[in-house]
């Protein structure tokens, strides 16, 4: 269930609620189904999986793929997949604990563990929502923001392109105020 939390302490974890709260940044954000197949749920239990594994995954969830191809230009999709048994982990998230922005669209479908995403909103408040499994969320190019794992540090996540390029982070030099992801 995601749950977002804004800069004054106030909780919210309705989804449409959110959606509100997002929506002068034109942040979407959904739930999809993961699945019922018993082999793709077996792969999500797994902390690692090689690249045969995560093509077998992505391919188990590409009718949402194919409906974003269709509706929204994307053009290619990958699996990220983090766990604590990645070495040097925290210095590999680290490029994303800071305010930053992207050239391109941010699209992921979160299918395993959890992630925060923070926001700055157009009045300079803050705000920081904590996505997980069967859900969706588009951050739209340009948009001020940073991410970070939550201390169980596992997530698996697809990640959607309009270009075979993907993005880069572009750091703002702006303060997080809110949350506490951990800066190494």
């Amino acid at each position: 269930m995601a749950v977002l939390k804004l800069e004054n302490g106030t909780i919210h974890t309705d989804l449409i609620t959110i959606a509100q709260e997002l929506a002068p940044l034109n942040i979407e954000i959904n739930r999809w189904t993961v699945t019922d197949n018993p082999q793709l749920k077996g792969l999500l239990a797994q902390d690692s999986l090689n690249e045969e594994q995560k093509e077998q995954v992505l391919q188990g969830l590409d009718s949402y793929f194919e409906q974003l191809k269709q509706t929204a230009g994307y053009q290619s999709r990958d699996l990220v997949v983090l766990h604590p048994g990645i070495p040097h982990l925290d210095e590999l998230i680290a490029k994303f604990q800071q305010i930053h922005t992207h050239a391109d669209d941010e699209v992921r479908y979160i299918i395993d563990g959890e992630g925060i995403f923070g926001f700055v909103l157009p009045d300079d408040s803050q705000v920081e929502l904590t996505v997980e499994p069967e859900e969706y969320i588009k951050v739209p190019a340009g948009t001020e923001h940073w991410f970070y794992l939550t201390p169980i540090k596992r997530v698996k996540a697809v990640r959607y392109f309009t270009t075979t390029e993907g993005w880069t982070p572009e750091y703002t030099g702006r303060k997080i105020r809110i949350g506490q992801p951990v800066l190494v």
